[in-house]
């Protein structure tokens, strides 16, 4: 059942999709979460009891790890194996692939086996200095990483999380056809600035994301910053992504500290309310919707989730 003005939602249910929308956090693992002993009971004790018990919880989780290293085949086939039917997995694209620097010592071997010695030097590689050959194994990797969750139907999304220097020019622009040349998997793309999403380029933004196909992630951060994007409220695809980035200006770009502290806000309840309506509104456009929220401190992700989706509810 979709969520809609026209029809109640269902009564909330810890766990299950509130109509057509997933909520969760973008972490099930952060260590501020499980030291803060608020959400996971103490028979939680290890990775495979946490997973269980958030999934009880949640019928989504954004995961991060793979934006540092390629996804690992083992451990899809494991979150699959903890999970239930239908609960999903938002996977964030290795760091390469979104024009991000990325340390090489966590690249595998086979990949470092096809670098020059001028790249293997370094302590970061950017796409742009690796061989194609190196390219397109980290690819095939990845998505070899990632087909056991395909398989079973809980890949909800493959994020891509662009950087402010990836401005909206021409050749960014065919690369991000090139993403969905490469791939039918659900993608979701996130601009941290660039110019995307300014009153000049914005309808030319949706408009080349509505014929990819491919999903337009409606962010809600602090303005006023380089890799700021105004929060506007679209759909490009059958599948909405809304993530939530707080709003602690103080520490948004602010070097050399943890995304839990980058991120450490909590949403006020009245906050909250004001998402309601454009996540209903998109409800209405979208087959899904999902909700993640990336203010991982403590459990602070996990309680605002929870908040939202009774809201949602109500």
């Amino acid at each position: 059942m979709k969520l809609s003005r026209q029809g109640a939602p269902s009564p909330f249910q810890a766990g299950k999709p509130v109509g057509n929308v997933y909520y969760g956090a973008c972490s099930w693992t952060d260590r501020t979460l499980i030291d803060a002993g608020t959400f996971y009971p103490v028979t939680a004790r290890n990775a495979a009891d946490r997973l269980a018990y958030y999934a009880s919880q949640f019928p989504i989780v954004e995961v991060d790890a793979t934006y540092y290293a390629l996804p690992s085949e083992r451990n899809a086939h494991l979150w699959v194996e903890r999970t239930p039917p239908d609960f999903l997995f938002n996977i964030k694209a290795v760091g390469l692939f979104t024009h991000h620097p990325v340390v090489i010592e966590r690249l595998p071997a086979a990949v470092k086996e096809l670098l020059p010695a001028t790249i293997t030097e370094k302590t970061r590689v950017y796409l742009r200095d690796i061989p194609e050959e190196a390219e397109k194994l980290i690819w095939e990797m990845q998505a070899q990483g990632l087909a056991p969750l395909a398989a079973a139907g809980k890949l909800g999304c493959v994020l891509f999380q662009f950087p402010h220097w990836f401005t909206a020019r021409r050749a960014h622009i065919r690369y991000l056809e090139q993403l969905r040349e490469r791939s039918d998997w659900p993608l979701a793309i996130e601009f941290r600035g660039g110019g995307w999403m300014t009153d000049n380029y914005r309808a030319e933004t949706v408009a080349l994301l509505e014929k990819l196909g491919v999903t337009y992630v409606v962010v809600d951060e602090p303005q006023g910053f380089r890799s700021s994007t105004p929060p506007v409220v679209t759909s490009t695809s059958s599948l909405a992504v809304v993530r939530f980035h707080g709003h602690n200006a103080e520490t948004y770009e602010k070097p050399s500290i943890s995304a839990a502290e980058r991120f450490r806000y909590l949403y006020t309840e009245e906050e909250l309310k004001g998402w309601v309506e454009p996540i209903r509104r998109l409800a209405e456009q979208a087959d899904r919707v999902h909700i993640l929220m990336n203010n991982c401190y403590g459990d602070y992700g996990v309680r605002n989730a929870r908040q939202l989706a009774e809201l949602m509810a109500g």
